[in-house]
Order: structure tokens, then sequence, then C-alpha cells
């Protein structure tokens, strides 16, 4: 709720650097000014249904106030360098939308709901005749996605991985992971967790292991394992401590780390590898083989042993602490101010 006078672009300035990059950028903010509180999510709910067309419009040239506000705010968020899944780049966001509605002079309610690039969404009419059909998409309309792994990334054997080998990664380095890794989430680390303060043996040893914040979707026909993204990697911080203490060499997630949990890696030389969000179908290509073995009640959130395949990821905390997410965004910040690389 701000005040009328309050610059509705210096507050998206000032939030969007704190969502991190749990939303899987670059994507789409959809914003709603005005209204009450309650309407003002709606609005920008909505507003995130609306068409891509910030390329048409900066082409032609703002037309209203709405679309002055809707270019300035995406080549100000552009500008703070923050990339594609927050390591750094040109791109944060690919549009802005913007619904409004009108309001008591004296208060501004504006509600802010980022969106990834993978943004899915159908629009039908309930009219009371029946059900409505949605046509099946023309797969032939898309383009194929073919992805090899670059000869510049590093191949990492899990299953021969010492923790001299993790203290050579530097933050920013590609990798390709091969071998068993295990996984864990929320549910799985509170079990750890529990199962530890009561003195009990848990199902699987962390030594000298890689674990991978997932839980998988039920594999369909074929499959090996449904789609297997990461999950934002910032909800398990508060057990780092407690699973880097276990003995795990490093751990594989989305987005940033807080400053507790990259202390604590930097403690452990140990090292956060971060995988691609916003692909989970994609990034599952990478498994060859899934197993249960442990917590097999708790479903997807279940412990799985992967066998992987070039499956890429990027170091994100490396042994000494440093982190991309916070490096890399000041770097392109500033390239991008030195040498204007954002098209007008």
């Amino acid at each position: 709720m701000m005040n009328p006078s309050d610059s509705i672009v210096d507050w998206v300035l000032e939030m969007l650097p704190q969502m991190g990059a749990g939303w899987c950028p670059p994507g789409m903010l959809g914003i709603g000014i005005g209204g009450t509180a309650e309407h003002c999510m709606l609005l920008a709910k909505k507003a995130l249904m609306e068409p891509i067309d910030m390329a048409q419009r900066k082409l032609r040239g703002p037309q209203n106030d709405i679309e002055k506000l809707r270019i300035e705010i995406f080549d100000k968020v552009n500008a703070l360098g923050i990339g594609a899944q927050g390591l750094g780049g040109l791109s944060t966001i690919l549009d802005v939308k913007i619904m409004d509605a009108p309001c008591h002079a004296a208060g501004k309610p504006v509600a802010m709901i980022p969106n990834c690039a993978a943004t899915r969404h159908a629009h039908f009419t309930l009219d009371g005749s029946g059900p409505s059909f949605l046509e099946r998409p023309k797969l032939d309309e898309w383009p194929e996605v073919h992805w090899a792994p670059d000869a510049a990334a590093k191949r990492v054997d899990l299953d021969t991985l010492t923790a001299d080998q993790v203290q050579g990664w530097k933050q920013g380095d590609r990798l390709l992971l091969n071998g068993k890794m295990l996984t864990g989430r929320d549910a799985a680390h509170k079990r750890i967790k529990d199962m530890l303060a009561r003195g009990e043996e848990l199902p699987v040893d962390f030594a000298g292991r890689v674990i991978y914040y997932v839980g998988p979707v039920d594999p369909v026909r074929e499959e090996v394992v449904g789609p297997a993204g990461p999950t934002t990697a910032t909800r398990m911080d508060s057990f780092s401590d407690l699973m880097l203490d276990l003995g795990l060499l490093a751990s594989v997630g989305k987005a940033e780390r807080g400053p507790a949990a990259t202390k604590s890696i930097a403690a452990h030389k140990s090292a956060y590898l971060m995988a691609v969000g916003g692909a989970a179908y994609l990034v599952a290509r990478a498994i060859k083989e899934a197993k249960v073995v442990g917590f097999a009640d708790l479903g997807m959130e279940a412990i799985y042993e992967f066998t992987v395949e070039d499956m890429p990821v990027t170091v994100a905390v490396d042994s000494e602490g440093n982190n991309v997410h916070q490096l890399a965004p000041l770097v392109w910040k500033k390239k991008i101010a030195d040498e204007g690389l954002l098209p007008a």
C-alpha cells in the first residue's frame, strides 16, 4: 500500500532483486494498481494472462500513461543485470503487464506477481451449453528442442567425486553431472532432522554424496521419471549445517542461497550447484534410472537415487563462499551501464 506520490517504478526496482531467482527469470511481471488490496492482487494476476507485446509497443511508441509505465519498468528492470536464472545477463523480464482500477486518493494499492517464461494458460468461456473443449496443440508448430553439452563444460563423475575436486570448482563453472545422486526436499529434510534428534538411523548414508532438491513427477509410459526440475534451494537453507555435517559434498537446486547457507557451504568446503529452473521435462531427460531408497511414504518427496548422464548445472556457490547470484548481476549491471548493451 503506497502513498499517492510514491514511485511505482522505484518500488518495483526495490522489490525485484529481493525476489531472488526462485521465479526463474527471464519472465513476465504482472502489476495491479488501484482498487482494494484484494482487487489489486487479482488485477496483477489477470495482467499476466495478456499477450506479450513489448517489442511492438516499443517499436510503435507508448500511446498512454500505462504503456509509458510499462516501457519504463521494462527498461530499468533489465538494466539491473539479473539475467536468466539470476546468473547475470541482458534479459531479466520479457514483458510487463499492468492493469489498473480507480481507488481512493489517499492510498495506492500496488501488487506485483512474477511469472517465468514457461507460462502456460488456456482461455475458455463457460456459457451453460456444455463442456468447453480445448483443441490439442499442434506440436509441429513449435520448434524442435535439441541440446548438446558445451565442449567447455566440465564432466563430473559423481561416483568417484572427492572433496578435493569440489574445492577445485569456482563460482560460474559449468558442470555436467554423471553417475548416482540422492534427492530430497522439504518433507525429507524435516524428517531427517527429527530422526537425528531422536537418535534414529537414517535410511541412506549421505557421506560423500550429492543431493538434488527435487520432487519428481510420476513417470508415464516409457519414462524413467516424470518432470524433475529443481525446487527453490532457499527453503533448505535452515537444514544446511545439519546436512553438511552428514558429509554431503554438494547440493543441487534452483535459485540462490541465503547468507547463512552460503556461510555454511564455505565452512564445510562444500558447493551449491544450480540446475535450470522452469525446464523440468528437459532436466528429466538427463535421468537414466530412478529408484526410491528412503521415506517411500512421502510419495514424490521420498528420497530417490538418480543415475544421471550429462546433467547440466552451474556452480552457484563455491567452497570459498563466492556466490554467483550476488557477483554476476553486479558485473552485468556495470556492463549494461558502461557499454549501453540494452536496445533503446
